[in-house]
């Protein structure tokens, strides 16, 4: 699996230690930007990842905003991203048991990195469930979106 990751301003800090963190996990990724703590449009680097990951299922996304609010809900505006929030590792697994989340948005201000850590184990290493009630949830989603 391929994780393709991008920041805003406010995540690029973040994100670059998240570069480091995957590198010693052996953990291929690519970076989409920004390269720059001055102000950028989150929604713009959200996009590109979430296009990258919506074409192909073997990769991931992480995008890294202040919150990491914005950057998720632009990400979810593109058909077949299911992106979350996660805060803490409970929120991440679960996401990834009922939701088949394919891009995770972290926080990138006033947040432990040991959190962050471990919300990306978690993530990264959390198995879709399959099960028949979530995979007909999913199957909704993806219903409505194609009528779009």
């Amino acid at each position: 699996m391929k994780v393709i990751l991008a920041s805003d301003h406010a995540g690029f800090k973040r994100k670059e230690k998240i570069k480091e963190y995957l590198i010693r996990k052996k953990v291929e990724y690519e970076d989409l930007g920004t390269d720059t703590t001055e102000s950028v449009d989150y929604p713009d680097y959200a996009i590109k990842v979430a296009e990258r990951v919506a074409k192909n299922k073997k990769m991931r996304g992480i995008l890294v905003c202040g919150s990491g609010t914005g950057m998720t809900i632009a990400a979810n505006k593109v058909k077949g991203i299911r992106a979350v929030a996660a805060y803490d590792a409970y929120s991440a697994k679960m996401s990834r048991i009922d939701n088949d989340t394919n891009v995770l948005g972290l926080r990138g201000r006033f947040f432990p990195f040991e959190k962050v850590k471990k919300i990306i184990d978690v993530w990264l290493n959390t198995p879709f469930s399959g099960g028949v009630r979530h995979k007909k949830r999913i199957e909704k989603i993806a219903d409505y979106e194609r009528k779009q």
